[in-house]
C-alpha cells in the first residue's frame, strides 16, 4: 500500500465530527473501532481512553484542513509537521501480496505497529498519509466542503483542482441554493419596477404595453 493512501485515514477522522450541525460520531469504542476499517490488528486495542484522545487529535487534523483551505500553506504544514513530531511512524517492508505467477512479493512499505496506544497508532498512521499527499499535489489539494453548514474535509483528485464540495450531494445541494438565491435577487430588482401603479390602478407594465400599441 502506498504512505499516500493513508491519508485516507485523516480525512476519515475529521469527518466523525458535524461542528455546523452540532453532532459527533466519535462517542464510542466501537466508533474509533471502525475507524480503524476492517483487518486492522490495532483496532483491537482500542479501550475507553481513545474515544478522548481521538477527539483532542481530531480537532488539530480539522486545523491543518483549515488553514490549506485558507490558503496558508506555511500554517497547515507547520501544524502537520508537529503532529507527525509528536507521532512518529516505523515504516516497515511487507510482502504479503503476490505480484505475479511466479510467487515473488509485490514489496511494499507499511506503517508498523509500534505506537504506545490506538490512538497514537492513527494518528501516525493519518499524519505520515496527509504529509505524503500534501508534498505529492500540493497543500491546495487540502480542503474544507464550502457547502453550509456541512464542514466535511475532503482531498482534492480533480484534474484541474476545482473541487469545492466534499460529495456530490454536497455540491448540487450548494448549486440549488446559489441558483434560488439567484432568483431572489433578480426578483427583488425586477419585481417592485414592474408592478409600479401610476394612480390610476394600471401598472408601469400595462402603461407600457398600451403606449407601445398606440405607437403601432
Amino acid at each position: 500500500m502506498e504512505l499516500a493512501s493513508y491519508s485516507d485515514f485523516a480525512v476519515r477522522l475529521v469527518n466523525t465530527e458535524e461542528p455546523g450541525r452540532g453532532r459527533d460520531g466519535l462517542t464510542s469504542v466501537e466508533a474509533v473501532r471502525a475507524l480503524f476499517g476492517p483487518g486492522r490488528q490495532t483496532a483491537r486495542r482500542v479501550n475507553e481512553a481513545d474515544v478522548t484522545r481521538l477527539r483532542s487529535v481530531r480537532s488539530r487534523f480539522r486545523a491543518v484542513f483549515e488553514a490549506a483551505e485558507a490558503d496558508d500553506e506555511a500554517l497547515a504544514v507547520g501544524l502537520l509537521n508537529a503532529l507527525l513530531l509528536e507521532f512518529p511512524v516505523s515504516p516497515q517492508i511487507s510482502g504479503h501480496a503476490l505480484r505475479d505467477a511466479d510467487g515473488r512479493p509485490d514489496w511494499h512499505l507499511h506503517i508498523a505497529d509500534h505506537a504506545a496506544n490506538a490512538t497514537a497508532n492513527y494518528a501516525a498512521t493519518a499524519a505520515m498519509g496527509l504529509a505524503f499527499h500534501l508534498t505529492g499535489h500540493g497543500a491546495d489539494r487540502l480542503g474544507i466542503c464550502r457547502a453550509a453548514p456541512c464542514r466535511n474535509a475532503y482531498l482534492d483528485t480533480s484534474t484541474n483542482r476545482s473541487r469545492r464540495y466534499c460529495s456530490d450531494r454536497c455540491a448540487t445541494r450548494a448549486n440549488v441554493a446559489a441558483y434560488r438565491a439567484r432568483k431572489r435577487l433578480e426578483s427583488a430588482r425586477t419585481g417592485p419596477a414592474d408592478r409600479r401603479e401610476d394612480g390610476t390602478g394600471r401598472t408601469a407594465e400595462t402603461i407600457h404595453d398600451t403606449s407601445a400599441a398606440g405607437d403601432r
